[in-house]
């Protein structure tokens, strides 16, 4: 097992910024809408949250225009 490498300042502070475009892979969609993996997929089933974009056969993407309503207004718990 490797040793886990320690986070610089400007690499952690990279990770809290919101992006205001572009693509959003779901550990970084998950950060921003506090559901969890299975509650996610199971909207995005449902149509309750908004599909995703496959880029490769294990690369899924959401539109960050996709997902910044969701984060100015969370969907309601079930």
């Amino acid at each position: 097992m490797l040793p886990r490498r320690s986070r610089g300042v400007k690499e952690a502070n990279m990770e809290s910024e919101i992006p205001k475009q572009g693509l959003l892979r779901l550990s970084r969609v998950l950060q921003l809408i506090p559901v969890s993996k299975t509650t996610w997929w199971a909207g995005v089933k449902s149509g309750r949250f908004p599909k995703p974009v496959k880029l490769g056969p294990h690369t899924t993407c959401w539109y960050w225009q996709d997902i910044q309503p969701l984060i100015e207004k969370p969907p309601r718990s079930t």
